[in-house]
């Protein structure tokens, strides 16, 4: 008879533990990702092969249950974030997701762009349309429309920018209705929206969606990036460096295997990026000899709000002391700081 109590307790308490992992905190665990070789995500036509590796760095971010939780209270570089630190209160995890791979979309934008003007070749972009990153709940698109989805045309009309798509809708009135074009999922569909005031957006008349340009690249030769398991704009640098080193006959690595991070922008500047101690910890497990970080100004403004910030070079130069690697930590402002660096190696 014991027995059988005692059974039905260990039963029902493995059916507890078991249900604690699907439970999710308000929070996220954020830890050490991988340093991936560049070689096999860009691809430049009849590009040029290096002797040695650039490798992109990344963090794992996850949602924090109880059991991952407790381990990343103990484990060194393993950090705890709030879950409204990593997305906005009104923003579903949908719409964090889709955010990130239009930033990643951006930065790989950026990268072909710096990397084909550094090396002299064909560059130009071609507007695709509007791109929906989030649906207000409250608005007459939450019916129609997701985050992901194209706006192509308006009653028919294309547009050059998101600014002259918003001047069309502006110059409508409350209950008006239009009809739109957008593409989800590779596949186009029509439908009608009833247009209303958007408190969001201090009471001017929209369908009551978020939105920004949608652009693709065009260049000459053609580029491939292979970024459908990656989100974030901060492989922008190392995209930057792997583009131009496939474009150029002299090989930037030089047979050294090198890493780093950093976001950049259509004039080659380097920005800063979250988790780069972490980032330093993922290079160095994967073998790294460089590692290239953002040598970022803190403002007054940063430094009042965040009395303990650190620029993103700083940080990566504490994290390697503590490791003891021999990793040599680069800071770099800008796209040519790096390849000025790299030109410059044994």
């Amino acid at each position: 008879m014991k027995r059988k109590i005692w059974t039905r307790i260990i039963f029902v308490v493995l059916i507890i533990l078991l249900a604690l992992t699907f439970y999710q905190l308000p929070f996220y665990v954020e830890k050490p990702g991988m340093a991936h070789e560049l070689d096999t995500v860009v691809q430049v036509e009849n590009g040029y092969h290096d002797k040695g590796k650039l490798m992109l760095t990344t963090v794992r971010m996850g949602r924090a249950n109880i059991y991952n939780y407790l381990l990343a209270k103990v484990k060194k570089y393993e950090d705890i974030v709030p879950l409204n630190e990593v997305r906005d209160k009104d923003q579903t995890e949908e719409e964090y997701n889709v955010y990130q791979l239009y930033l990643m979309e951006s930065s790989k934008n950026n990268a072909i762009q710096v990397a084909y003007s550094r090396a002299g070749k064909f560059v130009d972009s071609n507007y695709k349309g509007v791109y929906v990153l989030d649906v207000y709940p409250d608005m007459p698109a939450a019916k129609v429309l997701k985050p992901g989805d194209r706006i192509t045309k308006i009653d028919g009309h294309s547009f050059e920018s998101s600014e002259k798509f918003i001047d069309y809708v502006q110059k409508k009135q409350v209950a008006d209705t239009i009809t739109i074009t957008f593409v989800r999922k590779g596949k186009e569909k029509n439908s009608t929206i009833q247009l209303a005031k958007f408190d969001h957006a201090e009471g001017k008349i929209g369908m009551g969606i978020g939105l920004v340009d949608d652009r693709e690249i065009i260049s000459d030769p053609k580029v491939k990036l292979k970024t459908e398991s990656i989100g974030g704009p901060s492989a922008g640098l190392m995209f930057s460096l792997e583009i131009y080193n496939q474009l150029t006959k002299n090989d930037l690595t030089k047979g050294h295997s090198i890493a780093g991070t950093g976001t950049i922008d259509p004039d080659g500047t380097v920005g800063r990026i979250g988790g780069i101690d972490k980032k330093v910890v993922a290079a160095d497990n994967e073998g790294a000899e460089i590692f290239f970080a953002p040598d970022d100004e803190i403002t007054p403004e940063m430094k009042k709000a965040y009395p303990n910030i650190q620029s993103n070079y700083k940080e990566a130069v504490k994290a390697a002391k503590d490791i003891g690697t021999k990793m040599k930590i680069v800071p770099v402002k800008t796209f040519d700081d790096a390849l000025n660096y790299l030109k410059a190696l044994k």
